[in-house]
Order: C-alpha cells, then structure tokens, then sequence
C-alpha cells in the first residue's frame, strides 16, 4: 500500500509516497517545501494544497505527523501559544478537501516512535525519547502505537522531574522538558560567566570541564528517571534515545551511569535512534498501515 506521508515542522514540510516491508521502508518522490514564516491557517492550507495536488491520484492513504497534539483531527499543543496562528488548526479539515483516502494523523515524535520500533518490533513495548530543543517521545504498547482519547499519550517531556524546578512552558512546575531540554541547558550555560550555546556545552564536557559536566548530569539523570518510570509503570522492554542532545557524543552513557544505580527491573535496554530526518515520513506510515 502506497502512503502519502506528510511531516510537518517549524521549518519544512516533507512529503514523500512511502512503502513498507517487514522491517524496511521505501520512500519515493520526496518533496521538501518551506513551513510558510510567520504561518497563518490559510498559508498551511495552501502549503498542503501544493503536496496533494502534487501527488494526486498516487496513494491509497494519507498520514500526517506534526508538531503539537492533534484532537479530533484539529491542531493543538499542550501550551497553544506556541503554535501562533495556527492554533486550533483545522488539519483534517483541510487535507479532506483535496482527498476521500484514509487520512491519519499524528504528533512528530509519535510518528518517529514507530519509524524505529521498525528496527525493533522482536519486543511487544517501545518507547521513543527525543532530546533536543523539548523533551518529547512516542510510545508503543502491544505492537500498537499508543496516543489516548486526547492524543497526548507520549508527551513525556512533561512528566514531573523536579517539583521545585523551573515552570515549563506548558505551566507546569518542573517537567522533564524544563530540566533536561537542549532550552534548559542553554538557560543555565547562558548565565555562566564564560556563556555558551549547548553545543559548546557538550564539547566542555567532553573536554573534562566541571561545570559543563555538571549541567550535562543533571539532564542525564532526569532522563534516567524518565526511562525508570516508562519501564516500572508500562513494562517497556526497550527504548530508542534520540534528538540532538540525547545523540550528542557521550550522553547516552551518561543516562546508562544513572540508570545502572537502580535496581535492574528499572533498566530496559536503550540504543541510540537510527532514523533522522524521514522518521516522520516512515512512522506516518507505518501509523497509518498498522492502525
């Protein structure tokens, strides 16, 4: 079955037929376009007007990964002020003017949840966590991805990390996110006295620099907690780390020191996540033949 898969971020929109085997995935045609700047609903309207004509007449079904929280087929977040305009978004809505195919829809991280449990699916539950700019992930329970009546199954990034931490930007009092993020670290390393970005950050910490290997510590133990708390409350068997800092050079084994200080039912098995910039595509996909 040929899908029109369709990812949608802050910067691109990615679009590409996708066909999928066992344990592999095909992509054909892809197509990149600009998230129009500054978006309003009818710029996102016309941007996804060009992908479906575009590909008209080539797919069986349409699945669509995007930032946010997607409720009854409209476009949300859990803090809708950082969508702007597009806020409330009517997504289906929009994509069923140019189609009566089988539409699905689902957040970015979700989606890339089920591109790699296609590497992994010898175990019955998976868990994707991304660590970039926010904390964010997917979940897979009895080979099905799971999301809830509300679509917000998965965002983990604002489980509780830290009851006297910092407010995270869904209001919240210490979440993961406002601890452990790639926002968090540049937050602290911004008021240092010899300030940096987190790139810089990790380079210090490689370099054996205290302060920077404090900082890195401190997101490392709270994803630790994180992947503690996914294996003791969902029987997860295996998880996949990704995002630009849960892949930085010496992280992950930063988290297994953390995670190696509990007691062994609190370890699922982590690898690195193997999909970059397609796991969208893929995992709409694959969402979309498996649901």
């Amino acid at each position: 079955m040929s899908c029109l898969a369709i990812d949608v971020g802050g910067t691109k929109i990615a679009a590409a037929l996708v066909d999928l085997t066992a344990d592999n995935a095909t992509l054909r045609d892809r197509k990149q376009i600009h998230t129009p700047q500054n978006p309003s609903a009818d710029a996102l309207a016309e941007a996804l007007s060009e992908i479906l004509n575009h590909f008209a007449g080539q797919f069986e079904c349409v699945s669509v990964a995007s930032t946010g929280i997607i409720q009854n087929g409209v476009l949300t977040a859990l803090n809708p002020k950082n969508l702007g305009n597009l806020a409330f978004f009517p997504l289906e809505e929009s994509i069923r003017q140019h189609t009566h195919k089988p539409i699905t829809l689902l957040n970015d991280a979700q989606a890339a949840a089920c591109a790699e449990y296609l590497r992994h699916s010898d175990v019955d539950n998976f868990a994707f966590i991304t660590v970039s700019t926010g904390v964010g992930g997917g979940i897979i329970l009895n080979r099905k991805l799971f999301t809830g009546k509300n679509g917000v199954a998965g965002h983990i990034g604002h489980s509780l990390a830290d009851p006297n931490g910092e407010v995270c930007g869904c209001g919240r009092i210490g979440c993961v996110e406002a601890v452990a993020s790639g926002r968090a670290i540049a937050r602290v390393a911004h008021q240092w006295q010899s300030p940096c970005e987190p790139p810089e950050v990790f380079e210090r910490f490689r370099q054996g620099d205290a302060q920077a290997a404090e900082l890195v510590d401190k997101s490392a133990r709270a994803i630790a907690n994180l992947v503690a708390d996914l294996a003791i409350s969902l029987d997860i068997q295996r998880i996949a780390l990704g995002g630009s800092v849960g892949l930085a050079s010496g992280y992950l084994p930063r988290v297994e020191y953390f995670l190696q200080q509990m007691p062994a039912i609190y370890r699922p098995q982590i690898v690195p996540a193997y999909y970059a910039q397609d796991a969208g595509l893929i995992g709409a996909a694959w969402c979309a033949e498996n649901e």
